[in-house]
């Protein structure tokens, strides 16, 4: 058995890991977007570095674009084998996987107008709603904990990585010449006092792991702090202030937990009498979608729903849809919260949000969740005092807060937490993949010091017989 490492090695973002059987099966763990690579995102979204045809079976861990992003792509370019992932994976990535359609074609417009002025043909987008409609046709529901035979050599288990709404590990287990090999693949790893998900499973003893590392040198703030500061920034930004309070949230996860977080300090009376938006088309759809699977609810937010059935909704919260009501609201002066995708305010409404009110000091903005360094999120929590957005430097004058404990994905701790269920010296190798090279060379330090005794770092496209 071999596996290449053509995604998410050495970065976070474009997660995709090849495993070739002896017999010549061909198994894709994840086909996500790169969304780091500025101007090369297109080229390296838009080009496999492996022949699509040749894949028999994907296997999805969870809807987040960078996991997901290119499988209507992949599709495009010849894939007809099945997708397995659960089904409230199955039922984000329809809405998903649309979305980013639609924001291709939108974004390839403008793209195009240019090349057009400057005398260059003009570019497709990568796919569009007609591919995505055609990949999900192939996509199949397996549940939580089922084993699902593939054929007579591998077969798998889902267990829960608590990240996302029905985000899942995937568990290999691979027969060859007799002998069995057990792989696990952690996707991304969820916080064991996550405010609304169950906490991350333990996961069946793997031979080989690939795990992942985004904060795998970092330590976040208790939970509970994160909801009080959240409600000290609503309270100073909106009451004191008079200001507005601008939170770039991804649609999915996030603005769930920031919602949640609010709809409760409503129900204390702890929350002003203040217009909460949620302006996001796909976020609203997501909300909805998570309305339908409380079966990933912990048992925290499945007793507060016995008094609460909606923990998603409130008396003075707006679901905005429309783009003439997302405009509206930059026209309202009182005091507000605004929660708007993207998380890294590299894309969607939030960056007119941002633009309009990033000026007024009486303004606070709030970073909730990771930002790569060159994103506009990242700039601002980095403190810079300007930022680029629509080609246009505006001076960071609004006050900038971050709370990074409401992060979706396990600090290094709650790795080792994780990776605890293991007998280490059954793990003959563990592969550290989506995190940034120098974290990753930390995070290799603790696992080296908890016990296990190979640790790697794959480069992209580098391969490694198992």
């Amino acid at each position: 058995m071999q596996i290449t490492f053509y995604g998410a090695a050495r970065n976070v973002t474009g997660s995709k890991h090849l495993i070739t059987t002896a017999q010549g099966k061909k198994i894709l763990l994840d086909c996500g977007f790169f969304q780091n690579r500025g101007k090369d995102n297109d080229r390296v979204n838009r080009h496999f570095a492996f022949n699509p045809t040749e894949i028999d079976v994907l296997i999805l861990s969870h809807a987040h674009i960078d996991h997901s992003g290119n499988i209507p792509n992949l599709v495009k370019q010849g894939f007809k084998g099945t997708i397995y992932t659960t089904q409230a994976t199955i039922d984000l990535c329809n809405t998903m996987l649309t979305d980013s359609a639609f924001i291709q074609e939108s974004d390839i417009e403008y793209i195009n107008k240019k090349r057009k002025q400057n005398g260059q043909p003009k570019l497709e987008p990568i796919y569009d709603v007609e591919d995505v409609e055609k990949t999900m046709t192939l996509f199949r529901p397996v549940a939580i904990g089922e084993w699902k035979k593939i054929d007579n050599e591998v077969s798998f288990q889902f267990t829960d990585s608590g990240h996302i709404l029905g985000s899942a590990s995937v568990n290999l287990k691979v027969t060859e010449n007799g002998n069995v090999k057990h792989l696990t693949f952690s996707g991304d790893v969820g916080r064991y006092h996550d405010l609304i998900l169950k906490p991350p499973a333990a996961f069946p003893q793997a031979d080989y792991i690939l795990c992942e590392s985004t904060y795998g040198n970092r330590l976040h703030d208790y939970s509970g702090d994160a909801r009080q500061k959240l409600l000290d920034i609503v309270l100073d930004t909106c009451t004191v202030r008079k200001g507005k309070l601008i939170i770039p949230a991804f649609s999915l996860g996030r603005t769930q937990e920031i919602i949640y977080t609010l709809d409760r300090y409503k129900t204390e009376g702890k929350l002003p009498e203040i217009p909460v938006y949620v302006d996001s088309p796909l976020a609203i759809d997501a909300t909805n979608i998570m309305r339908k699977h409380s079966e990933f609810f912990n048992l925290d937010v499945r007793k507060y729903m016995k008094k609460d059935s909606d923990p998603f909704g409130f008396s003075t919260l707006q679901y905005v849809r429309k783009v003439e009501e997302s405009k509206k609201i930059n026209d309202y002066n009182g005091p507000c919260i605004i929660i708007s995708a993207s998380g890294m305010i590299e894309a969607g409404r939030i960056k007119h949000h941002i633009k309009n009110n990033i000026e007024n000091p009486r303004n606070t903005i709030l970073i909730v969740g990771y930002c790569t360094p060159q994103s506009i999120g990242g700039q601002l929590m980095n403190g810079s005092e300007t930022v680029k957005i629509f080609g246009v430097e505006y001076p960071v004058k609004a006050k900038v807060e971050v709370i990074s404990s409401f992060s979706a994905h396990a600090d290094y701790k709650e790795l080792q937490q994780y990776l605890s269920c293991q007998d280490v010296s059954k793990v003959r190798k563990l592969f550290l993949v989506h995190g940034e090279y120098e974290v990753q060379l930390d995070f290799k330090e603790k696992l080296l010091q908890q016990g296990f005794r190979h640790v790697e770092i794959p480069e992209e496209g580098q391969s490694f017989n198992l």
